[in-house]
């Protein structure tokens, strides 16, 4: 007598154990035994490409890496991974900035780890509980045109003064320059910010997609002077173009914006994550993108010997840097102003 099930039943059967099948696989998925490791970056990927799949190349640990636009990044990954929260898809977030991981740390969207990176780093630059860390700084400057102005504080202001047209700024909402005016509003206050901002916009400040587009306005000669960073510089630099930089200071304070990393609370891929953090936080990293062509800012100890000398200037200026860890309600009060000031 044949005992297969037959019609109806046997159906039936192959369903449930393809279900079980399913059940399974899904299982070794959702613990981490398969899938790469998540990355979202908000660092230009001229940069950090190759410092993630050296790791990749180095651990083993395949990664599937996302990155942002010029005009949107940093801001337009925090949203998503807030918008994900239910079903996170990232496991480790490598930011460009700080304040959009301290709006995360707020929303309970990141896990604990203070690994060997976060030892090294100074408390500035860390989160006390291990739920980010900083690393490899960039300054907020002033980009200048050596051949169309005197590259000095008082000839910035005068400009200002009388032909704001030829200052350049990226729009604020985004990125470092939203950083930049959080940290003038925390000192002035809103208001003054807002009517400052109000006062250069009808004076005719020009304002562009994003960093990138200040240091090419300001080196080929459109503009006399803007605000940038300090990657955007060198490569202006690098090209020989006629451009030289001055650090933005308030109140006698500089904005030095670390790079910030972290893990994303949900992770299957928890040891993983711990080990990219670590590489992405340790000495070697730090001294590779200060010799590379951003040259940023080695935040944890490193000898001064390996370190370009154009960026040893650079760690002199950002030893006056602000805290940044307390401004994020500045910051939400800013960007809550600034999406109805430059709402469609």
């Amino acid at each position: 007598m044949n005992s297969r099930p037959t019609g109806p039943v046997w159906l039936v059967v192959l369903a449930a154990g393809l279900g079980l099948l399913g059940v399974w696989l899904s299982g070794r998925h959702s613990s981490g035994a398969s899938g790469p490791l998540v990355v979202y970056c908000a660092h230009d990927a001229v940069y950090s490409e190759q410092v993630l799949r050296d790791f990749e190349s180095q651990s083993g640990i395949p990664l599937d890496i996302r990155f942002d636009t010029e005009a949107t990044k940093s801001l337009g990954l925090v949203q998503l991974i807030a918008r994900e929260r239910n079903q996170p898809q990232c496991d480790v977030f490598w930011n460009n900035e700080l304040l959009g991981t301290l709006e995360l740390q707020q929303q309970g969207l990141l896990a604990p780890y203070r690994g060997q990176g976060w030892e090294r780093m100074p408390e500035q630059f860390r989160d006390p509980d291990g739920h980010w860390v900083g690393f490899a700084a960039r300054l907020r400057v002033w980009i200048v045109n050596t051949r169309q102005m005197t590259a000095d504080q008082e000839s910035i202001e005068q400009l200002l003064e009388v032909e704001t047209s030829r200052v350049a700024m990226a729009m604020p909402m985004f990125g470092t320059t939203l950083t930049h005016y959080t940290v003038l509003a925390d000192r002035w206050g809103l208001e003054r910010l807002q009517s400052w901002h109000a006062e250069m916009r009808r004076r005719g400040l020009r304002e562009v997609p994003g960093n990138g587009v200040v240091k090419d306005v300001v080196a080929h000669g459109t503009n006399d002077c803007g605000w940038t960073d300090t990657d955007d510089v060198f490569v202006a630099l690098d090209a020989d173009l006629p451009v030289t930089q001055l650090p933005v200071r308030i109140d006698d304070s500089t904005i030095a914006i670390p790079n910030s990393v972290a893990i994303i609370r949900g992770t299957k891929r928890q040891e993983q994550a711990r080990q990219l953090v670590d590489y992405l936080t340790c000495a070697a990293t730090e001294l590779r993108l200060a010799r590379s062509a951003a040259r940023q800012i080695p935040l944890g100890e490193v000898a001064d010997a390996e370190v370009p000398a154009e960026v040893r200037q650079l760690r002199t200026w950002a030893a006056d840097a602000v805290d940044l860890r307390a401004l994020l309600p500045v910051r939400k009060s800013v960007l809550e102003w600034l999406r109805t000031e430059y709402a469609p």
